[in-house]
């Protein structure tokens, strides 16, 4: 499934600037999990995909690394080395990663990426510490950078908005679908944008901060990184319930199977052309019916349309940041790529 039609697909640039980041900041990332203790630097390894339980090297799929590549163009963007934002890229992808690891055990995923989440791997207990492990690390890389402490700033104030994302997305699931008290659109925007867009927005920040830029920069870049994680978000809401499961790695439905109140979702319970909709949420076996009412309802389109706003947000704000224009243009390929995206 694709986003956008082909006349606007991303070229090879983008996939070339994700390469060329993690390639950069690769080498620190690893020297930084190897600081951990070796059991805890292990489930770390493990769910970055470079090794198995007992530590042999694998290769499995990873991150695509938007996050290390939004830091490192954000020094970029502020006329610095790429280099100045390796600290700043290494905090976010830690910060990241625990958050992975702790989401997992909050809904329940058993899988991540193709195989079984770090909590299913090496139980519960283990991955709730080696969360805790990454995040105080993510802590530790950035407050010994240069300009360290203003950047830790940044960081917590996007931790605390990504906590209260997270927050509202597990009451979301106590809170019906229909009536007063339903969840509405405009509280999942606020929602995605602190669990998904507050870190987005964050590495761009921290890497423009780190790269020296001026404060004005560094707002700007922020808001583009906080409108492309709700876009982001958005896509994987329509990729949760219409993506291909050989490609996404997720059977088929799986949100509408579990009842998430995803953005597509949400729209649809609002609508008259989905009274059907409640009663096959979270039924399995129901899943083709049920995304059938979703699209019949305009959820689909709606959530697709959504992203589009949010990315053309995110690169307003990109136009008006008085920042280096090449490093602007590489960050505008990545909002295409994030966009038209089947996993």
């Amino acid at each position: 499934m694709s986003v956008l039609p082909a006349a606007v697909r991303p070229q090879l640039a983008a996939p070339r600037t994700l390469a060329r980041c993690r390639e950069l900041v690769g080498p620190a990332l690893t020297e930084a999990v190897g600081r951990l203790h070796p059991w805890v630097a292990e489930m770390a390894a493990y769910s970055f995909g470079w090794c198995e339980v007992g530590g042999a090297p694998a290769s499995a799929p990873g991150g695509k690394g938007v996050r290390q590549a939004l830091a490192v163009l954000g020094a970029e963007a502020a006329g610095a080395d790429g280099r100045a934002g390796v600290p700043a890229a290494v905090a976010v992808e830690l910060v990241h990663a625990f958050s992975l690891l702790h989401d997992d055990i909050m809904d329940g995923d058993a899988t991540r990426r193709r195989r079984p989440a770090v909590w299913k791997a090496y139980g519960t207990g283990p991955a709730v510490l080696a969360g805790d492990a990454l995040f105080a690390l993510a802590v530790d890389t950035l407050a010994a950078a240069p300009g360290g402490p203003g950047a830790v700033r940044l960081l917590s104030g996007a931790l605390a908005d990504l906590v209260r994302g997270q927050a509202d997305d597990l009451l979301f699931t106590t809170r019906p679908g229909t009536g007063p008290e339903r969840v509405t659109p405009q509280e999942y925007r606020a929602m995605a944008e602190g669990k998904t867009g507050a870190l987005l927005g964050c590495a761009a920040a921290l890497g423009a901060a780190l790269g020296g830029a001026p404060e004005a920069a560094v707002g700007a870049l922020d808001r583009a990184g906080r409108h492309l994680g709700v876009a982001f978000q958005l896509v994987d809401d329509v990729l949760g319930i219409w993506g291909d499961p050989a490609v996404t790695g997720k059977p088929a439905g799986g949100d509408l199977r579990e009842g998430k109140k995803t953005f597509p979702v949400l729209v649809a319970l609002g609508s008259p052309d989905a009274r059907g909709l409640p009663a096959l949420l979270g039924v399995p076996g129901r899943e083709a019916e049920a995304a059938a009412l979703v699209e019949q309802a305009g959820g689909r389109t709606a959530a697709l349309a959504e992203a589009r706003a949010h990315t053309a947000a995110a690169r307003s704000a990109l136009a008006r940041a008085p920042v280096a224009a090449g490093a602007v243009s590489e960050l505008d390929g990545l909002l295409d790529l994030l966009l038209d995206r089947e996993r």
